[in-house]
């Protein structure tokens, strides 16, 4: 990815892809494979911790307005 920040939007249409190659791909290349699904992990992780960051976001907003 060329951009130098990554978008949770981004990551999830990036993954979309990664999958929709993988299933419709008949072809076994063991190394593509396996970069794609490092690149998977990577994206899945980088999701989790933007919905984890907005989620305190959130909490700090909601306690605030208590």
């Amino acid at each position: 990815m060329s951009k130098l920040k990554l978008t949770y939007t981004e990551a999830i249409t990036e993954l979309e892809n990664i999958l929709a190659e993988l299933e419709s791909n008949q072809e076994v290349n063991m190394d593509v494979i396996s970069e794609k699904v490092k690149r998977s992990a990577f994206l899945m992780d980088f999701c989790k911790k933007q919905l984890h960051d907005l989620d305190e976001e959130l909490e700090k907003i909601i306690e605030h307005l208590d």
